[in-house]
């Protein structure tokens, strides 16, 4: 993937979407809490509108969400995703006003039923995760706590985007393609949030790029939830082997140069997104790579 020049619509993005980052595991390392407050008054300096994060396996709210709104004065913050099948509506909806409380109007609750292999592990039955989800969403709507314009979620097959469409402010899909981008615009229609995380590699070496890429897309390519939703637009078995195609990685994590990222990014723009969470993928995936960060907003937001 060679460097491109940058066309005059995708040289700001911003002009057109929310930029917001997603962070990855060192955000919520308890022994790194000190460097994510950091990290995230730089990414609130650098001009980015959201930090995404997940929010575990553990009951409730991470406490890191309250920690970064805490350490920061504008930037938004949002779960993406809590898992309705490791927090009950109710512990939601109580971390939620508490946040509230302190930060109005700045953190967004994503919510998500997560996948099969991961909730079967603490014992629970996944056989029906919409209707878990749907119940979730009664139950919230239920403790008055969480207005729906407040909360997101999760969603990749055409159920999920329409209840995401009925009964949230909108989808955060991950793990996607500009072409799914396109198509859950399509589902959702206009006026709904649609905010892909968007995972991308600053490195111009095509063997190193899709090696870094590669580490990261393993995991995701073992569950069903994804690669199922990747068939939907042409990949099969070959492209889900030894860590992705080239063709499969190529097309879902943006590598090489600034501009060649940018317009990769530019394209979720294009096909519909109105906020993108961008993931750094760095060769550790241990770092909080200000170096990078700063790169982009220079080139996304300005």
């Amino acid at each position: 993937m060679t460097d491109l020049p940058l066309t005059p619509q995708s040289t700001t993005p911003a002009a057109r979407a929310r930029i917001g980052l997603w962070g990855g595991a060192p955000w919520a390392d308890p022994d790194r809490r000190e460097e994510a407050r950091e990290a995230a008054r730089e990414v609130e300096a650098l001009g980015y509108s959201r930090i995404w994060l997940s929010g575990g396996f553990d009951p409730g709210l991470h406490p890191v969400f309250g920690e970064l709104l805490d350490a920061t004065e504008e930037v938004g913050v949002a779960s993406g995703i809590v898992s309705v099948y490791a927090a009950t509506a109710q512990e939601c909806a109580d971390g939620f006003a508490a946040l509230e409380q302190r930060h109005p109007g700045r953190f967004l609750l994503g919510l998500g039923n997560s996948h099969a292999a991961i909730v079967e592990r603490s014992g629970e039955d996944y056989s029906k995760p919409y209707s878990r989800t749907v119940e979730h969403l009664d139950a919230l709507d239920a403790a008055g706590a969480v207005p729906r314009e407040r909360r997101a979620l999760a969603a990749l097959g055409p159920r999920m985007l329409r209840l995401a469409r009925d009964r949230s402010l909108g989808a955060h899909p991950y793990f996607t393609t500009p072409a799914h981008t396109t198509y859950a615009r399509e589902v959702l229609g206009a006026g709904v949030l649609l905010a892909p995380e968007v995972a991308v590699v600053l490195e111009e070496d095509p063997d190193r790029a899709r090696a870094i890429a590669r580490r990261y897309a393993t995991g995701y390519l073992a569950l069903p939830n994804y690669t199922n939703n990747l068939r939907r637009f042409g990949y099969g078995d070959e492209d889900f082997a030894d860590g992705g195609s080239e063709r499969l990685i190529d097309e879902l994590i943006p590598w090489g140069g600034t501009a060649t990222v940018v317009a990769g990014i530019a394209r979720h723009v294009d096909a519909g997104a109105d906020e993108v969470a961008v993931q750094v993928l760095t060769a550790s995936g241990q770092d909080f790579p200000l170096r990078e960060w700063g790169e982009l907003a220079r080139a996304l937001i300005g």
